[in-house]
């Protein structure tokens, strides 16, 4: 497919908030593959304690699918960061469309690079990487470390970084044992939700009706 082409697209749609039932353009294919919608809602109801007036860092974003849900909700800023430029056109388009580019930011970068970030501490980090970073060793230990980097120094004192891996390829074990983590599971996904002080806000719980974690 050529880049900036829509020749092959899939749909996203916004789940709810202001934009709620719009639907965003998004590349097809492996690499920028969106989060399922019911994986999203399940994400975003646990996020409530933080979504209102949050700055948000939205890395691998793809369509932008997730930050643009968070501003749907409440949230305040959110940069997105892509190196893609499929990914990119797409994002583009979308932040257009839905009249965004007064609160956003877009980067065209490496998303496991700390220069792609800002110095402003985020209330919510989107790690969601493509699945294969996880499959080689190197890749593994880059994503870990920036994961890591980014908690510890690029978090709000209270805020929450979410890591979304294929259930059972991700092991609490790989996390710094000083870092809080908490895993939900919703069929073949797994959210990982990290933060740096044990007292801060936990996940909320899922309302009835809601997938539950495993």
């Amino acid at each position: 497919m050529r880049t900036g082409s829509f020749a092959k697209l899939c749909r996203v749609r916004v789940i709810a908030g202001e934009l709620r039932g719009r639907h965003l353009k998004a590349p097809a294919g492996e690499g920028t593959r969106p989060m399922l919608d019911r994986v999203r809602e399940s994400l975003f109801a646990t996020l409530q304690p933080w979504i209102e007036g949050a700055f948000v860092l939205d890395l691998f974003a793809g369509s932008g699918a997730l930050g643009i849900e968070a501003l749907s909700r409440g949230a305040r800023r959110v940069r997105f960061v892509e190196r893609s430029a499929q990914a990119l056109v797409c994002l583009a388009h979308n932040v257009t469309e839905f009249d965004l580019d007064d609160v956003v930011e877009v980067v065209r970068g490496d998303a496991l690079a700390s220069t792609s970030w800002s110095e402003r501490p985020f209330d919510i980090v989107f790690l969601d990487s493509p699945y294969p970073l996880l499959g080689e060793l190197r890749t593994r230990r880059a994503l870990f470390q920036a994961l890591d980097g980014l908690v510890r120094a690029h978090l709000a004192p209270e805020g929450v970084l979410v890591f979304h891996a294929p259930y059972r390829v991700v092991m609490a074990g790989e996390f710094a044992r000083d870092l809080v983590v908490r895993e939900r599971v919703y069929g073949s996904n797994s959210l990982w939700y990290v933060q740096r002080d044990a007292a801060a806000q936990a996940p909320a719980e899922p309302a009835s009706g809601e997938a539950e974690p495993r």
